[in-house]
């Protein structure tokens, strides 16, 4: 596997964010409508990240963009995970895993202190993924925060060195 940054609008980025956006729309009867621009996640304000396998195919996608206090629940120096996916027939495989870790790594070395997320209740393996890597319930922030069948979740990053 070969995971690297690219932009939020490269075409594989976009061939993930649309099966992604099926998906939601299998799940929940529509598609994630939080407002999203590909400068979110120009470094050093965050960072998208494809995985690819050995023969250059796009199979899973992930990004954080930094958040900082707001009206929308956001706290100083959070960095917000987005479009974390991974191709139903590579799942299992800790493609979701690996790209989590690299988030996280970077999002610290930007001097974001926390990292967090939106995700469902109709999304268990997600659910499951982020408590097992640490992710703990947090005050709801984000274009769902008032939704009963969002979950939010986040974690403390380490300090930069």
């Amino acid at each position: 596997m070969d995971i690297r940054y690219a932009r939020y609008d490269d075409p594989d980025a976009v061939k993930l964010n649309d099966l992604v956006q099926l998906e939601y729309i299998e799940r929940y009867g529509d598609g994630d409508m939080t407002p999203m621009d590909a400068a979110h996640f120009d470094p050093p304000q965050g960072l998208y990240l494809l995985l690819h396998d050995t023969d250059g195919t796009p199979l899973a996608s992930g990004g954080w963009r930094a958040q900082d206090a707001s009206d929308e629940g956001f706290q100083d120096g959070d960095a917000e995970i987005k479009r974390m996916f991974v191709v139903r027939e590579a799942r299992g495989r800790g493609f979701a895993r690996a790209l989590l870790a690299e988030l996280e790594t970077s999002a610290a070395a930007a001097g974001r202190t926390r990292m967090v997320l939106e995700t469902g209740l109709r999304q268990p393996e997600a659910i499951a993924l982020y408590e097992s890597c640490g992710y703990e319930p947090v005050t709801k922030f984000g274009y769902y925060r008032y939704e009963a069948e969002s979950v939010h979740l986040g974690k403390a990053l380490p300090s930069r060195p």
